[in-house]
């Protein structure tokens, strides 16, 4: 089902929350909702949901305007961060637990528990008791619990969060392609650049409440709008120059045999390893490389830079208004 969010304005006790928040998520589309602590993900999320109401604008499904529409006739699902499973009912009380209050009959009860269960990979698990299962498996009987009702819309707020690298790495590889199966319109809300750009068909960068930049991730990755935006993403070659700055990707760094510079980091993310090199003018650079045969910390190297992976930016200031 198509989201549509106009102008969404949010205040708590007089302080702006969200100012002038427009998007449109396609059906079947898997939006990523990206920004920093604070930038008011979670709020985007609890407006669609219908668990805050907006200080201005509206929210639309389908077309159609729920903004007044309590939560539980929106026809959304809701999957946070901790879980937040019932411990006094075991996987197949917390994933009917929809369906139960939701009056259907108890064979359809029981179907949807199972298709759920097996959409995430646990089925068979109905009897487990909640308090046994793994970071990973209550994150899975979330999920399940939200699909249960057959959501248009499936919302979450950071579901991976918590879990630790090798096992998060492994749900998000699960979670996309049970969203390609599905077809469901998502909202994913992260802190974290690979979790979106793995998980979402676009990316919306959120910065003070306001949208700093919505992209597809090639898109967002190969041109941000300003050198604020490329630092979230992670890059470090960013030269300000008055109200313009240059961005130099990472990839069009080349570190090669030779000399100019030295090597003065290099760290390792499995296959591929950041360096950063100081020019013989001062000037730092991050590149990356692949593999073990690396150069160490402290040897001496030759620099290129790929004019195509150079790029001028706008300049973001906190004291003057998106």
């Amino acid at each position: 089902m198509r989201l549509s969010l106009e102008r969404i304005g949010v205040e708590l006790e007089g302080r702006p929350i969200l100012e002038d928040i427009s998007l449109d998520v396609a059906d079947g589309e898997r939006l990523a909702l990206l920004g920093p602590s604070g930038s008011g993900k979670t709020t985007v999320l609890r407006v669609v949901a219908g668990l805050q109401r907006p200080s201005a604008g509206r929210v639309l499904l389908g077309g159609v305007e729920v903004t007044g529409t309590p939560p539980h006739r929106r026809g959304v699902g809701f999957v946070f961060q901790d879980a937040a499973l019932f411990p006094h009912r075991d996987v197949a009380g917390n994933v009917g637990f929809g369906p139960r209050v939701a009056r259907l009959p108890a064979s359809e009860q029981e179907e949807r528990i199972a298709d759920a269960l097996a959409l995430v990979g646990l089925a068979g698990t109905e009897r487990r008791d909640v308090t046994t299962l793994s970071g990973g498996e209550a994150q899975r009987v979330a999920l399940a619990r939200a699909l249960a009702m057959r959501p248009a819309v499936l919302l979450l707020d950071e579901p991976l969060g918590s879990l630790d690298g090798p096992l998060r790495r492994r749900l998000q590889t699960d979670l996309r392609d049970l969203f390609e199966r599905l077809s469901l319109t998502v909202v994913h809300v992260t802190h974290d650049v690979g979790e979106a750009f793995e998980l979402g068909d676009r990316v919306a960068v959120l910065r003070d409440g306001r949208l700093a930049q919505v992209a597809t991730p090639d898109e967002l990755w190969a041109r941000p709008v300003d050198d604020w935006v490329a630092g979230f993403l992670g890059m470090a070659n960013v030269e300000r120059d008055g109200n313009r700055a240059t961005v130099v990707r990472p990839e069009a760094v080349r570190v090669r045999p030779g000399r100019g510079a030295v090597v003065v980091a290099a760290d390792r993310d499995g296959a591929v390893v950041r360096l950063r090199v100081r020019r013989e003018d001062g000037v730092e650079l991050e590149a990356v490389a692949v593999g073990v045969d690396v150069p160490a910390v402290g040897g001496d190297v030759a620099v290129d830079v790929d004019p195509a992976g150079v790029v001028e930016v706008g300049v973001w200031s906190p004291e003057v208004s998106d």
